[in-house]
């Protein structure tokens, strides 16, 4: 797959100064970009898989010309004989941008597998998914990737999830002083946060009615009213509307929470703008660890 990329995009995927790289081009020839007709560089994905290699061994330590002067099989081997745990998660992000920048869902798989060895579920999506998401997300409105490559990513990420929670509904539930009804509100349907915290509930043993996004306040009225110590946890990420999101959680405290021990859990970005008075029936949350606690 050909594609050409500017130094300012190797600046923001690779997080090495343009400036850097100008003076690491010049002085240890560390790249050759071709140039346009108006001398441009325009670097190729090989070069930004360089790059990225050469900035994790700057950033472990190593000296930019004892870098240099090595092959590329020598940087590979270098980069794969670093293990920590902080390492571990440098290099996965490293590794998510190439499978996401080559569209490899195999290179994905591979670099899952390899977190997977050293670390649990929970922590690889909300240590390595969450910041490598929130990364990517400013790439896009950088246009140093496209959107093709953000849905790629994302999709292949919600795979893992899906698939975790799978085997967690396998599981018994253990716990039975409350069931979570997990729900986005109407408009709102992006789900990959809520479907996390369905995973977080189910290794905690509680029960979960999983209803997924776009779903009115009328729907769940009936719900509601099938049993007690019901937790409806949601995620606003842009629904409802942020002059609007009060008057919805009235609405839900009187339809939903009126006269039964049920309760409103709510996350997401609404809660950075909107400041929702405290009461017994709602809880605002402002972390996945937030959530955690609360639900222990």
């Amino acid at each position: 797959m050909n594609q050409a990329y500017s130094i300012k995009d190797l600046e923001n995927i690779c997080g090495i100064k343009a400036h850097t790289i100008r003076i690491w081009e010049k002085r240890y020839s560390l790249l050759n970009p071709e140039r346009t007709d108006t001398n441009i560089r325009l670097y190729s994905l090989q070069s930004l898989q360089k790059l990225l290699n050469v900035s994790f061994l700057v950033n472990c330590g190593y000296k930019i010309s004892r870098i240099s002067k090595l092959s590329q099989e020598e940087v590979d081997q270098y980069v794969n004989s670093i293990v920590s745990d902080q390492t571990t998660i440098d290099r996965s992000f490293n590794d998510l941008k190439m499978a996401m920048l080559n569209y490899s869902a195999s290179n994905f798989h591979d670099t899952y597998d390899k977190m997977s060895q050293r670390f649990g579920f929970r922590k690889i999506f909300q240590d390595v998914f969450i910041p490598f998401l929130n990364e990517i997300g400013m790439l896009w409105q950088t246009n140093s990737i496209n959107s093709t490559h953000e849905h790629f990513i994302s999709n292949l990420i919600k795979q893992k999830l899906i698939t975790y929670i799978e085997e967690l509904q396998k599981k018994d539930v253990v716990r039975k002083d409350k069931t979570f009804v997990l729900f986005l509100p109407a408009g709102e349907i992006h789900d990959l946060s809520l479907l996390f915290l369905n995973s977080i509930v189910l290794e905690e043993g509680y029960k979960s009615i999983y209803l997924g996004g776009n779903i009115s306040t009328e729907y769940l009225e009936n719900l509601a009213g099938l049993q007690n110590h019901l937790v409806f946890a949601s995620y606003f990420t842009v629904a409802p509307k942020l002059d609007g999101t009060l008057s919805y959680i009235d609405d839900f405290k009187e339809k939903i929470c009126k006269g039964t021990d049920h309760q409103l859990w709510v996350m997401g970005r609404h809660l950075q703008h909107v400041s929702i008075p405290y009461s017994v029936e709602i809880k605002t949350i402002h972390s996945f660890e937030d959530f955690e606690k609360l639900i222990n």
